[in-house]
């Protein structure tokens, strides 16, 4: 733990004692080394269990996925923004990486906890460089505002669950996730008992989010910049669906009866918002609807509480992670050369980059679920679960699977097929840095097919 721990902290006094000329080489070296490293957690967990740093700091099969997922993003956000950042004077840049840097310092703290209170201050204290980046580094004018939605949804949801977690603490003595498990079951019964069963998940169904209040995620992508859309959809969703994962455990009798609205809201998201990307025209407004409707599905597969379905979100979530960042990255090296996130104005671009071409193909279909990819398999052990649970569902999954198809193809035909418009003269090739950046992305994802069982979860 430590080994990833302190060389993330000196990433930021490098970020700022390093020469201008050799800040981004230096920093993306160093953050590669610190993701190679953390690829060792992956060694032992699968057979271990818990493995400890000490009482509040540990790594187990659920969260050592989403902590290597964590490591592994940082280096790809430095290469993505290099040349959104170019033209800043070189404090900010320095700025820049170390609010990167001290978001994945927060994001190891939450998944590694194991203290509950320890998981959600750092769950709290991601928002603060989120916010900064959106509202300081966004494009438009409207970052502000979208700043505040991001702030106000997330605080509003999270503060029931501080109370949520005191009772807890007077209930059953410990907030260690260690002991909770094995602590006398809670009687849970009165109406009180279900206010809190609430308050304890809706902080993580915000953040998730949950269709009826995921209306800060297309603000936030859309007004972040390139970086910021990339940690926003890969790791910080994750949050939620680790936390829910986290308590669910201990709020059992309640959700099988407690869990059908939010099970409905979910799977009704994923047809409605997949209907929603259908219609879009900003590009980045797409993606991130894209990401509400899969973590649709991540939603009901850990609400039905079986093995499958848990492991079946961990799949998704760490699938939709490295997707959906390479998507964002797409985006933006189309907006970095025509200035424009609106599909109609920059379409036709596979005269022009046929190299990029190939990159939108494999991340529109990893999107879309292809067979031997992690999305499919993930996807396939929610829906079966579901199905399980309730034939009823294999309506709404079976009509999102193919509205998210839709869209996907939509997406990849409107950006690179068709004529190019007369407008779009002079365009920059497509660098080896960009190329790079989807390697990295999709490379990992293509070799977890041989692997599966790394992103398991607690199945294995």
């Amino acid at each position: 733990m430590l080994k990833v721990l302190i060389p993330t902290l000196m990433l930021i006094p490098t970020a700022w004692l390093t020469p201008a000329k050799w800040l981004w080489s230096t920093t993306l070296t160093h953050s590669m080394l610190i993701a190679l490293i953390s690829l060792s957690w992956l060694k032992h967990a699968m057979e271990t269990g818990w493995s400890t740093l000490n009482l509040f700091m540990a790594t187990d099969p659920l969260s050592t996925p989403l902590l290597v997922l964590t490591c592994w993003l940082l280096p790809l956000m430095i290469l993505a923004s290099q040349n959104h950042t170019a033209t800043e004077p070189i404090n900010r840049q320095r700025m820049y990486i170390s609010l990167l840097t001290s978001l994945q310092i927060f994001l190891i703290l939450a998944f590694g906890a194991t203290e509950v209170i320890m998981f959600y201050i750092m769950f709290e204290a991601t928002l603060i460089p989120t916010l900064i980046l959106i509202t300081r580094w966004g494009n438009q004018t409207e970052r502000l505002n979208a700043g505040i939605y991001f702030l106000f949804y997330t605080l509003a949801g999270s503060l029931p669950l501080l109370v949520a977690l005191l009772l807890l603490q007077n209930y059953t003595g410990t907030l260690s996730l260690f002991t909770l498990p094995f602590s006398c079951p809670l009687h849970l019964s009165s109406y009180a008992d279900k206010l809190w069963w609430a308050g304890c998940l809706l902080a993580f169904l915000v953040k998730m989010p949950l269709y009826g209040v995921h209306l800060w995620l297309p603000k936030a992508h859309v007004e972040a910049p390139v970086a910021g859309s990339m940690v926003l959809a890969a790791v910080l969703l994750k949050l939620g669906g680790y936390g829910m994962m986290r308590m669910i455990v201990m709020l059992d009798p309640l959700t099988k009866d407690l869990s059908y609205p939010f099970l409905i809201f979910a799977l009704w998201g994923v047809i409605m918002t997949g209907s929603i990307c259908l219609r879009q025209t900003d590009l980045k407004s797409l993606i991130a609807y894209s990401s509400v409707s899969h973590m649709g599905l991540v939603v009901g597969g850990i609400l039905i509480q079986t093995p499958w379905g848990f492991t079946g979100a961990l799949i998704l979530m760490i699938a939709h992670g490295l997707t959906s960042s390479a998507l964002f990255c797409l985006a933006n090296t189309n907006y970095e050369r025509t200035h424009s996130r609106t599909m109609l104005l920059a379409r036709g671009l596979q005269i022009v980059l046929p190299l990029m071409t190939a990159w939108w193909f494999i991340a529109s279909l990893a999107n879309l679920a292809l067979p031997p990819l992690p999305n499919l398999m993930g996807e396939l052990m929610i829906i079966t679960s579901l199905f399980n649970w309730s034939w009823w569902t294999i309506v709404l999954t079976g009509a999102g699977t193919l509205i998210t198809a839709s869209y996907s193809l939509y997406m990849f035909l409107m950006t690179q097929r068709g004529p190019l418009p007369s407008h779009i003269i002079g365009l920059d090739p497509s660098h080896s840095r960009e190329h790079l950046l989807m390697t990295l992305h999709l490379l990992p994802l293509l070799l977890l097919i041989l692997k599966p069982e790394l992103i398991w979860g607690w199945a294995g």
